[in-house]
């Protein structure tokens, strides 16, 4: 694999699309093998795409944008400012606290970012805040998209590694919160000006008025849980009761979903939907040499060789994800490394939802880094913000998500009392 992982960062380098970075690589390994049948990579990259499970991220990519051109954005966005419009920062807490309430709807970290860029992100400028703290707040806001279920990343650790999905949607309500905690108090102090939205108190009637308005987010992930824990359906068909609901919020309860904005949904899933699902088929042919080779026990020996405490040897993979994340895309690195760590962690007596919940954080935060942080160039190209001065602006957010990644990791209740709530506590490994 040796050859196969060098191939693969030459192509990285050279900016090769990752999907076709990991087929190729992929491909090396058989190049070395010539006694395995050439067939094998074309069988594993369409047998890949014939896993029932993985129904469920095309649709809730298509209930997401469905949503999002259902004005339900423009509601979450009233509700957030009549609730954090009065915080010090102003807009940089009321960016936060849509990214939050906005998890439910999108479930991915770079739409959410690249969202609110252009929505909040000129209007931010224009009050003052400096170009790279805007950019850094509206980039590393967004970690908490993907944690709100239904997040993208949980589905796809759940596939990979035969988790239960509806214990992870439930594991990322706790932590969501502690994250928009930990970055509102961040704003809070980092904040050059005491610039608010709003001075006066909100009144219980505009409170009432904006929740009645977001309601149907804020229920969007109840809804989810609720028939995933009374067995009103699997995790794949609750995908197309996101999209039945979506359709539904956006045709009768806001009635903004007309001809056009559902042709627009469309084409933005189709986009989104084939570069997911066409990565994912790939990487078959990359695991297939992972699991060949025996990756998994190497790298299990070598990381027991230097721990066999289980919290530390979470630190350590998070610390590999937060470096790994500089230079790969978090989804690639929750398809390629599952199984790698997966099994390593269980064998500690790890449970699996707590360490889904911290490793698909570890690997989302690398969106927002540099050099290749996908949300960090989105939201950088839309400001027009250097790289280097969002760097330097966003280094309190990322202790600060930092700091709540290590609390997840030595304190598990922390993740595990809302699934054990919902779901019933997990048998013992």
């Amino acid at each position: 694999m040796t050859w196969v992982a060098i191939v693969f960062a030459v192509l990285l380098t050279m900016g090769m699309p990752v999907a076709f970075a990991i087929g190729i690589s992929g491909c090396v390994f058989f190049l070395q093998h010539p006694e395995l049948p050439s067939t094998i990579p074309i069988q594993l990259t369409v047998s890949q795409t014939q896993n029932f499970a993985l129904l469920a991220i095309p649709l809730f990519i298509l209930a997401g944008n469905f949503l999002n051109h259902s004005g339900i954005t423009r509601e979450l966005l009233n509700l957030a400012t009549v609730l954090a419009g009065r915080l010090k920062g102003g807009l940089a807490q009321v960016s936060i606290l849509l990214a939050t309430l906005m998890g439910g709807v999108s479930g991915s970290a770079i739409a959410d970012a690249a969202m609110q860029a252009r929505m909040i992100g000129p209007e931010m400028l224009r009050r003052g805040l400096p170009r790279g703290y805007a950019a850094g707040v509206l980039s590393f806001g967004s970690l908490m998209t993907p944690i709100v279920p239904p997040g993208i990343g949980f589905i796809l650790y759940g596939t990979v590694g035969q988790v239960s999905i509806g214990r992870l949607f439930a594991a990322g309500l706790v932590p969501a919160f502690l994250l928009w905690a930990a970055m509102a108090l961040t704003i809070s102090i980092t904040s050059r000006k005491q610039e608010y939205l709003r001075k006066e108190r909100p009144t219980v009637r505009e409170v009432g008025r904006a929740l009645v308005g977001g309601i149907w987010a804020i229920l969007f992930p109840v809804f989810l849980l609720a028939g995933l824990r009374f067995g009103l359906f699997t995790p794949s068909e609750v995908g197309a009761f996101a999209v039945v609901y979506a359709v539904a919020v956006g045709m009768f309860a806001y009635r903004m979903l007309r001809a056009a904005s559902a042709r627009e949904a469309l084409e933005g899933s189709l986009v989104d939907i084939g570069a997911v699902m066409f990565l994912i088929a790939l990487s078959a042919i990359f695991g297939y040499g992972i699991v060949f080779e025996r990756v998994p026990e190497t790298i299990s020996s070598a990381l027991l060789g230097v721990t066999e405490d289980a919290d530390l040897l979470m630190a350590l993979i998070v610390l590999f994800l937060l470096a790994a994340g500089c230079f790969i895309d978090g989804t690639v690195l929750i398809i390629m490394l599952t199984p790698i760590f997966l099994p390593l962690v269980q064998a500690m007596g790890v449970d699996p939802v707590h360490f889904g919940l911290v490793f698909v954080v570890a690997a989302t935060i690398g969106n927002f880094t540099p050099p290749v942080g996908a949300a960090m160039f989105a939201v950088c190209s839309i400001l027009k913000c250097p790289v280097g001065e969002y760097t330097r602006e966003s280094l309190p957010f990322l202790i600060a998500v930092s700091c709540v990644t290590l609390l997840l990791i030595f304190v598990p209740e922390v993740v595990l009392f809302v699934p054990d709530l919902i779901f019933g506590r997990a048998p013992e490994p």
